[in-house]
């Protein structure tokens, strides 16, 4: 339990002991605690904390793959081998599921740039790693939108010029940044077709500016936080081997 979640409860008690009684309450008195390296730590607190603290730490320690080399996400220009590994696996654990429930399969992933916080180091991954890579809470969605509504997305990344990580979608520019051509698996976008676009909900609504997801004719949410399809094709294989493809390229 949360300490203001303590504070309230007990808040709460009293009150309700003030109306039951003839006690009034006539004043409540506070501090602020700072919380800095000088707060002396609890001891009868620590310990009974500390099985639990253990019992985490040791779950977020254990190995689940092995990467053979450090990828980060500054290692290209439009596209990285780390991007294009976690907007797959978004795809990899994300279609089957949504297939299931609606019949459909996704047909593209984007997910953004700035929401991966860490490199993939060489040698063990842990569940640990995966919290590093994504420590926020976001999910996977999937919108159902136009392809009109796709040739914004596209037109998105070709300015922006930055990886953010995509699957399934392919994009290439000329030595001008010019748009020369982008396909979904191998197939021109068609403006009037309707595309089922997995992301994660802070982009879904509006984050990094991408306001080409609304309107949409469905939204579908997964229930899949993105960090948890990243652990959960990590205890699937063996090793991983990303690589940079030309998903998104410049040609002279």
């Amino acid at each position: 339990m949360r300490f203001t979640h303590l504070i309230y409860l007990l808040f709460f008690f009293l009150l309700l002991h003030c109306k039951n009684s003839d006690v009034q309450l006539s004043k409540i008195e506070g501090k602020q605690i700072q919380v800095t390296d000088k707060l002396e730590l609890d001891s009868e607190i620590d310990q009974y904390i500390a099985p639990y603290r253990e019992h985490i730490q040791k779950d977020l320690d254990s190995v689940i793959a092995i990467s053979p080399k450090t990828y980060d996400k500054t290692d290209g220009e439009l596209n990285t081998a780390l991007g294009n590994l976690m907007a797959d696996i978004a795809y990899e654990q994300a279609n089957p599921i949504f297939l299931k429930r609606t019949g459909h399969n996704i047909d593209m992933v984007l997910l953004n740039y700035g929401g991966i916080r860490s490199n993939l180091p060489k040698g063990a991954i842990t569940k640990g790693t995966a919290f590093k890579l994504m420590p926020f809470e976001n999910s996977l969605v999937v919108a159902a939108i136009k392809g009109n509504q796709v040739n914004d997305l596209v037109n998105y990344l070709v300015k922006a010029r930055k990886a953010h990580p995509i699957s399934k979608l392919q994009i290439t520019i000329d030595k001008n940044n010019t748009l020369v051509a982008s396909k979904i698996n191998g197939t021109p976008i068609d403006p009037n077709k309707t595309y089922y676009v997995a992301t994660n909900d802070y982009l879904y609504q509006g984050g990094d500016s991408m306001t080409f997801f609304q309107p949409n004719e469905n939204l579908y949410t997964l229930d899949y936080k993105i960090r948890n399809t990243l652990i959960d094709y990590f205890m699937k294989v063996d090793s991983i081997s990303p690589v940079r493809d030309n998903r998104f390229i410049k040609i002279n």
